[in-house]
Order: C-alpha cells, then sequence, then structure tokens
C-alpha cells in the first residue's frame, strides 16, 4: 500500500504530512527543527524512497541530511557533506536544490547551492564533489546577487542524454553542459532583461525557475525576474509565454508529469510589488507548454490573499490524476488532487513555507 508524502520545508524545520487519499492528511514534525530547510527531494529510484533535505543551521552552518525510513531517523556525514575545498576561497551558504540524476543513474544526486556552484554527488547523496568547471567559469565574477542572494536554484538533468544537464542561477541565467560537467555555456536568447538598460546580454538574467516536460524534456517554461518563457530546443532559444497570465512576474513553477505539456506558475503583480494580484490566491495552468494559460484557482482564497508562493514552494506528485501542492510565506499548505480543478487547505500556521516536495512512496 502507498500513500502520498507530503514533505513541507520552512524556515524552521521540515514537516511531513501523509495521506492515502489525498484529501485527510496525517502531520508531524519539525524534523531537524529551526533549520531553514529550502532544499528537499524525494528519490523514488530507490526502495524505499529517500529523503533528502537541505538545511541551514543558524550554530552550524548548511548541511545535507539523508533518511530511508521517511524521517524516522536521519544521517548525517561528519563534517557536512557538502563543503568547497579550500582554494575556492568560499564558504557555503544555502543549499538551494536537491535534484536526483536520471534513472540511468540510480547514485547520482545534484545540488545547487549559494553562492552559486553546483555540486554532484555519486553515493545517494552522502557526499558532494564541486563543479570546478561551472565554479571556475569566466562569466563567475559577473553573477551578482539577487534580492534572494547569488542562489544556483534549478537543476534539470536530461533523462535521455546523462550528460547534459541544465542550471539556473540568481542572477546568472541559464546554463548548459554537453559533456557531463565538463564545460558550460550561457543559453539566455531571448529572456529579457526589464531591470537593466539596453539589449539583453549573453549572462545575467535573473531567472527564477525552469521547469522541463517529462515527456518532451526539450520542452521547457521559465519563470524570469519579469516574463514567463518558453522553450522547445532545450533552452537554445526562448519565446515570450505569457498568454492568459494576469502579470508576468513571479517565483512559483513546475511542470506536471501528465499529459504532456502541462505546468503551474503562481503569477503575483510585479517587482516592487510581490502580491498575487487583487490579493486574490491564483495558480494559473497551461496545457499546450506555455502557449497558453488559464485560471486554475477554484476552491482559493478570493480575497485577503496577499503572501507569496517561493519559487521550489510549488510541486507535483506522481499519480493520475496529478496531484499539485504550494505552500505559502503564511504557512499555509493547498493541495489539488484533480490536476489543480480545485483546491482544499490541508495545514496551516506553519512558519515560512520555502519548498513543497510530493509523491507516492511505500507505507513503512
Amino acid at each position: 500500500m502507498n500513500d502520498v508524502l507530503l514533505a513541507v520545508g520552512t524556515k524552521k524545520g521540515l514537516f511531513l504530512g501523509r495521506s492515502d487519499d489525498r484529501i485527510d492528511w496525517r502531520w508531524e514534525g519539525p524534523h531537524q527543527a529551526m533549520q531553514a530547510i529550502a532544499a528537499v527531494a524525494i528519490d523514488t529510484r530507490h526502495s524505499p524512497a529517500r529523503l533528502l533535505v537541505g538545511g541551514r543551521n543558524e550554530h552550524w552552518g548548511p548541511a545535507v541530511v539523508t533518511s530511508d525510513d521517511l524521517g524516522n531517523s536521519w544521517r548525517e556525514e561528519a563534517g557536512g557533506s557538502i563543503e568547497f575545498p579550500s582554494d575556492a576561497g568560499a564558504a557555503l551558504e544555502q543549499i538551494w536544490q536537491l535534484q536526483p540524476g536520471p534513472k540511468s543513474r540510480p547514485d547520482e544526486v545534484w545540488a545547487g547551492v549559494e553562492p552559486a556552484a553546483l555540486f554532484r554527488s555519486t553515493d545517494g547523496g552522502q557526499t558532494f564533489g564541486l563543479i570546478r568547471a561551472l565554479w571556475d567559469h569566466p562569466h563567475r565574477p559577473q553573477w551578482h546577487p539577487g534580492a534572494g542572494g547569488q542562489c544556483l536554484h534549478t537543476v534539470i538533468p536530461h533523462p535521455d542524454y546523462p550528460e547534459r544537464t541544465l542550471i539556473a542561477i540568481s542572477t546568472g541565467g541559464v546554463y548548459r553542459t554537453f559533456d557531463a560537467g565538463e564545460s558550460w555555456a550561457p543559453s539566455n536568447t531571448g529572456i529579457g532583461t526589464p531591470f537593466m538598460p539596453g539589449p539583453p546580454p549573453e549572462f545575467g538574467q535573473c531567472v527564477h525557475k525552469v521547469a522541463a516536460d517529462p515527456d518532451d524534456p526539450d520542452q521547457l517554461v521559465l519563470q524570469n525576474h519579469g516574463g514567463v518563457y518558453r522553450s522547445s530546443d532545450w533552452g537554445s532559444s526562448w519565446q515570450p509565454a505569457e498568454d492568459g497570465l494576469p502579470a508576468n512576474f513571479g517565483f512559483g513553477l513546475v511542470r506536471a508529469p501528465r499529459p504532456s505539456g502541462r505546468f503551474f506558475v503562481s503569477p503575483l503583480t510585479a517587482d516592487m510589488a510581490r502580491f498575487p494580484v487583487d490579493g486574490r490566491a491564483a495558480i494559473y495552468r497551461t496545457d499546450d507548454g506555455g502557449d497558453s494559460w488559464k485560471d486554475s484557482s477554484a476552491g482559493l482564497p478570493e480575497t485577503g490573499f496577499h503572501t507569496v508562493v517561493l519559487r521550489d514552494a510549488l510541486t507535483t506528485d506522481d499519480l493520475d490524476p496529478v496531484g499539485v501542492y504550494f505552500g505559502t510565506r503564511s504557512g499555509e499548505v493547498w493541495a489539488s488532487s484533480t490536476g489543480g480543478d480545485r483546491w482544499n487547505q490541508v495545514t496551516a500556521h506553519l512558519p515560512d513555507v520555502l519548498c513543497v516536495r510530493a509523491a507516492s512512496v511505500a507505507t513503512p
């Protein structure tokens, strides 16, 4: 028998919800209490599923912990699993992304961190090594921190070509490798830079999130700092994709595992007005890879909603129909078991929600 596991990373720890019907939920936590949990992965390539959690202790600093029994016990490497080499001249500030690799590499896990850097694990997330080619890239000195810091927040391994990986940095933009991380090149053609004068540069875009279609991994949708874009060639070029959206600013973006072409975004009014449009909780959905968007907010508050969904606080599960989930900076978590057709609040009064992940897992 399987449950849906809903992992909610907050500013003060990790909360875990379980449900066998996606309506009634059993909650526990906080795990890793008083740590800011900005990155969570549920690695279902293994049985049982492995939880990977990137937290930041205000005294000891950031670290990755893992659990192979859905949070009943935790493992942390002595000295921490992610550490910059001594010659890098940097210290780890935050873990922003934990991303399992393709199924063909069951022990590969990627970590995106602040300051903007990429690490890779080949032992299931127990230890990580720095990807030096990206760290030593000549563009790196010109990646300036955004309001949330200089973070590498998106890692998308190509499921069909394991040597290819796409990453996104705020404020560096999109970069890709075709040779397993030995070299990296910017891939921002067509992405605007409304926050700076002149034509868009080769790199330096403030990309907030990128998501890939599981059935067609070359099809991507990107939420920029002012602008939503799509790509049909794995990021070689980008085109505006805003038809039907009430605003083009935001952070939350996720793809659905099915049907092909379905993505969800959480629009905000504007850069200098980071509130939902007209104080209305709203999730928008595309079923055609970004060609058009429609409101998918039935059941959400219509007025008085002034909180924010952060870049990794919007997620989906792997069931059919797909479940969609989001958490807010005011500590609410909402769920739709009908692919976004209707929403229900599943918990509230948590600390600020920084990230949300969901997956079907075997009941212990």
